[in-house]
């Protein structure tokens, strides 16, 4: 395991992600395909933010990219963020809620999907930066 010195610390990572909201105040979880890191475990959409992209830009485009669906910048509301670090990276992760949509949401990168109820979402394996972020959802819904 490299370390970074004091002066360097750690590389940041910034990935944004996204608790999508349906009428029945459930939310939708992806599963990591295979292939990826962390592969089989449970995770909010969303993903990195690619060199001068706005958060809010990073996490429109992903979520046509992974679902397929169109979302407005101001139909997402930050609620809580990450901050976690990994063996050779300390992820920064903001968490949007977001109610409102066009399209239905589909795995469009070969990954399942599932709508759950907040209180629901500790029965599934996810990473350790999303784990934390339930509570925010369990408190919100």
């Amino acid at each position: 395991m490299t370390t970074a010195t004091a002066a360097e610390g750690p590389r940041i990572v910034l990935v944004v992600a996204c608790a999508l909201v349906d009428a029945d105040g459930r939310v939708l979880v992806a599963q990591r395909p295979e292939g990826k890191a962390l592969a089989g475990l449970w995770e909010f959409p969303g993903g990195k933010l690619e060199p001068g992209e706005r958060p809010e830009e990073s996490l429109i485009r992903e979520l046509a990219e992974e679902l397929g669906i169109t979302v407005k910048a101001d139909c997402l509301a930050p609620l809580t963020f990450a901050s976690h670090g990994y063996e050779s990276f300390h992820l920064l992760m903001p968490l949007y809620v977001c109610r409102r949509w066009e399209g239905t949401p589909v795995g469009r990168e070969g990954q399942a999907i599932r709508w759950m109820k907040p209180a629901r979402l500790r029965d599934l394996p996810m990473p350790p930066a999303d784990a934390p972020l339930i509570a925010h959802l369990i408190d919100l819904l």
